[in-house]
């Protein structure tokens, strides 16, 4: 687990300080792949399109294991981890849409929060921002990091295979969907907990339940939960923070930034929990 800790830290640190090589990661080489190995059946997509190449990762993480005093192990992992985060960077994104001049190219830089491979246009409104900012949060972040500490390498691999598979229409079946859906269930609901934990414990918990109750159930793979709680809880702090003025002439911006906020405050939270899980093997 400290591989972990130190990994993502390491992964965050080159992604502050070093934004240029986020160039490197470029996914083309599977997308030939998938085109040259798959035809027209998501099955045989997700086999060969996702399975082989986390396969692969899998004997080269074994491979590396106790080589080099696990250092080998440790670049091997922090590689992978960084090379699945994003691809975009959220940040960057967010800012891009904060120092934008006019509406015309704030409502342009809006759509790179989108990565879920929809053609609509994202509306420049706080509601779908906030929504579009805790997807990109999970789908690039959250979720690549929650299967990296279950399954490694492998697991931040399958995990961004999946869901880039989930964005190509002539493979985006109902089994591919699904697939992504059951892999953005549990660091959704990690993420709603350390949301409670990080903001409005109230407003989350209510939300949550309020929005199981009214669907299908606690166990329904609609990640549309995720959207409500987030909605609530900006909604929360933007009252307790008393932008009542902010609300009323630049909400869109306000919601955006506190969205942020909160995201960074769930990514501190996942961080502080892994770094007491590390310190409890070293002291137990």
């Amino acid at each position: 687990m400290a591989t972990v800790l130190v990994s993502v830290l390491l992964v965050l640190l080159i992604g502050r300080g070093l934004p240029e090589l986020v160039r490197l990661r470029d996914f083309s080489w599977w997308r030939h792949w998938l085109d040259q190995a798959v035809q027209s059946s998501p099955i045989s997509a997700l086999a060969f399109g996702v399975g082989v190449p986390v396969l692969l990762c899998v004997l080269v993480q074994w491979g590396l294991h106790g080589t080099l005093f696990g250092l080998t192990s440790f670049l091997f992992a922090a590689f992978v981890l960084y090379y699945c985060w994003g691809p975009r960077d959220l940040e960057r994104d967010v800012d891009a849409i904060a120092k934008a001049p006019d509406s015309e190219r704030r409502l342009a830089a809006a759509q790179a929060l989108r990565d879920d491979g929809r053609n609509a246009e994202l509306p420049f409104e706080d509601e779908a921002l906030v929504a579009a900012t805790f997807s990109a949060a999970l789908k690039r972040w959250f979720g690549v990091l929650f299967w990296f500490v279950v399954l490694g390498p492998a697991g931040a691999l399958l995990y961004r295979l999946t869901q880039l598979l989930a964005c190509i229409p002539e493979h985006a079946g109902a089994q591919t969907q699904r697939a992504a859906a059951i892999l953005d269930w549990l660091p959704a609901h990690f993420m709603v907990l350390a949301l409670a934990l990080a903001s409005n414990f109230d407003a989350v918990f209510k939300t949550w339940r309020d929005w199981h109750a009214a669907h299908k159930g606690y166990f329904e793979l609609d990640p549309g939960f995720l959207d409500a709680i987030a909605r609530a809880s900006v909604d929360a702090d933007v009252a307790a923070d008393g932008h009542a003025q902010d609300q009323e002439n630049h909400s869109p911006l306000v919601a955006l930034d506190d969205a942020m906020v909160l995201v960074r405050r769930v990514l501190v939270v996942w961080l502080t929990v892994i770094a007491l899980i590390v310190l409890a093997g070293w002291f137990g």
